[in-house]
């Protein structure tokens, strides 16, 4: 598994990922059950990104790489609209045992039409720690969906591990390959795809997490 703080969401996208959060979903809801307890920048970031989704075009909320669905459920407690995509089976098994009030999908994030999202039907997608495992070339389509799915005006907040200056870099992520991404780089690319940054917010790792946090929150174009 990864760190047991700041536990990421799981990707999707890729069947042998799908398989490998499979195989360890049951630990991996464990210790990411409590996970944003101790994170007081990690929920202030959640808040805002729910303020402004509320105050702006308030709808329906896309968490993609859902995983368990504790973050899903933390956003419907902020007031959102929230439902979660995942394309690990035992994790929507185990999102929809733990939070049966809640929606939960088994899909792609990077083919939601297959889902039935429409163009422009959501007012917010987050992809918390979520596109980590998608290799750096397929990013820019990822972000292109993530743009076609939200409505004008919509919000995008990405979290991710940090490159720390360098260049987007492999790592060993303990459940399967994973790229930590300058925070400009990814920026770069989101604003290629038509999004405009409203913040950013870089924390360092705690004593049990090995990198730096990246989190970007975005506007789609109106």
């Amino acid at each position: 598994m990864t760190e047991t703080s700041s536990t990421p969401s799981t990707p999707s996208g890729n069947p042998s990922t799908a398989d490998a959060y499979d195989a360890v979903a049951e630990l991996y809801a464990e210790l990411a059950r409590d996970d944003l307890d101790g994170l007081p920048l990690d929920r202030a970031l959640l808040a805002a990104f729910a303020e402004h989704v509320l105050g702006t075009a308030p709808g329906p909320v896309a968490e993609l790489g859902c995983g368990p669905g504790q973050l899903t459920a933390h956003l419907r407690g902020l007031g959102l609209d929230a439902f979660g995509v995942d394309l690990s089976p035992a994790m929507i098994d185990l999102a929809r045992a733990a939070y049966p009030d809640l929606r939960f999908e088994l899909g792609s994030m990077d083919a939601l039409d297959a889902l039935g999202v429409a163009d422009g039907a959501l007012a917010g997608v987050v992809g918390w720690y979520s596109v980590i495992h998608t290799p750096p070339s397929e990013i820019p389509a990822y972000l292109a969906e993530f743009g076609r799915v939200l409505a004008p005006g919509g919000y995008l907040l990405l979290a991710f591990f940090e490159a720390e200056g360098g260049p987007v870099t492999e790592f060993d992520h303990k459940v399967t390959t994973a790229y930590r991404w300058p925070v400009g780089e990814l920026a770069r690319l989101a604003a290629a795809a038509g999004f405009t940054e409203t913040g950013r917010m870089l924390r360092e790792p705690r004593e049990s997490e090995r990198f730096r946090r990246g989190h970007l929150l975005m506007r789609k174009g109106e």
